[in-house]
């Protein structure tokens, strides 16, 4: 069977995709990462510097890679020995799997001809990220609907659904993100916390301090620090009760600021938070993030290395059609890479409507805000 190798310039087209299970799966795909030599790699071996700094494969992994020419340096077979010097291109070509998202669909709400807006489904990334590529609100949309280029004005965190305004050109994606910057949007979303919360509006100024090696925001009050200068940065949200069911209750959230995590962490810090946010459910925890380490994006969440003797394929009996399983690939002959088996539900938190000086977009209200 003939390799055919992708890179970024290759658009996600509808056939890419496998709808399995309730989760929309990538076909894998052979794709070539490119890094350049940083300083403190000069002088190691193509094999150790694999080794050491990207540690979601084991060395024997990477010494093959080397001798089949998987890895390259500067576009050429090297061998073992090879030791890199400043700036070089490493590529390394290998047989890529993506993580699934949840299955549901993206609704365009309009198409105009400087913006479109959609509904964006939990769980799944806005643009390109990590492991991320085709599995993207962006790959998506122009697998789907053709629709590109797109220039997203404001993004969701992955687990967020609701609302996203894409510009269809780079004067009119400024012309938004400064009036954004300037403060000039009113931003509102909805929550589903725990408890009766109380009514009224309820104002929320507390500075925040995101850790990024954590992944997670800290509220931070003069009280808590005993006098010592606060390093978070100011925020402040504003809360309205829409209704409750003496368990949970719909919360109007309306930032003024825009911090990591502000809503989630603001709503923790005053004892409602979103009823299903098992990062900050608990005052007191801190969840680890998935992994602290290192890892190249193609990297993460692979461990083992069990090389098949022959290139198999798959039958899928979902979508009919076959993927190829590679002799070399960590991951196969699963759809999507390991450390991702789970299931993943979406936070109870969604974008409703983003207005401007003279403009408005709004999103329908998701299932779980309906109290029983």
């Amino acid at each position: 069977m003939e390799i055919v190798w992708q890179t970024p310039a290759n658009p996600p087209e509808a056939r890419d995709y496998i709808i399995r299970d309730g989760k929309r799966f990538v076909r894998p795909y052979y794709f070539e990462f490119v890094s350049y030599v940083k300083n403190r790699w000069v002088g190691k071996t193509v094999v150790d510097l694999f080794a050491e700094e990207f540690t979601g494969r084991p060395r024997e992994y990477y010494v093959g890679a080397v001798k089949s020419g998987r890895i390259q340096v500067d576009g050429q077979v090297v061998s073992l020995s090879y030791r890199v010097r400043s700036s070089q291109k490493i590529s390394h070509f290998l047989h890529r799997h993506e993580p699934p998202v949840l299955a549901g669909s993206i609704s365009i709400l309009q198409k105009e001809p400087e913006v479109v807006t959609i509904c964006k489904p939990a769980s799944m990334p806005v643009h390109s990220c990590g492991q991320y590529r085709k599995n993207t609100v962006v790959g998506i949309l122009q697998a789907e609907h053709g629709l590109t280029p797109l220039f997203p004005v404001h993004r969701l965190d992955r687990l967020v659904s609701g609302l996203l305004i894409f510009a269809r050109n780079p004067s009119k994606a400024d012309q938004l993100r400064q009036q954004i910057e300037a403060g000039l949007l009113h931003k509102e979303y909805i929550a589903k916390v725990l408890g009766v919360f109380p009514e009224g509006e309820q104002v929320v100024n507390a500075n925040i301090d995101y850790n990024a090696r954590e992944g997670r925001s800290s509220v931070e009050t003069a009280d808590k620090c005993n006098g010592k200068h606060l390093k978070g940065k100011t925020a402040c949200t504003k809360f309205t009760r829409i209704s409750t069911n003496g368990i949970h209750s719909i919360v109007l959230c309306e930032p003024v600021t825009g911090r990591t995590h502000q809503i989630r962490v603001h709503l923790q810090h005053i004892g409602h938070p979103i009823a299903n946010d098992e990062l900050y459910l608990h005052h007191s925890e801190v969840i680890a993030p998935r992994s602290t380490k290192r890892m190249h994006p193609e990297s993460a969440a692979m461990d083992t290395y069990q090389p098949s003797p022959v290139l198999e394929s798959s039958y899928d009996v979902n979508s009919n059609e076959e993927f190829s399983i590679d002799p070399m690939c960590t991951n196969c002959p699963n759809l999507g890479p390991k450390g991702y088996d789970g299931d993943e539900e979406g936070l109870w938190l969604h974008c409703l409507r983003y207005s401007g000086p003279d403009w408005t977009y709004e999103c329908p209200f998701p299932d779980w805000a309906f109290l029983l």
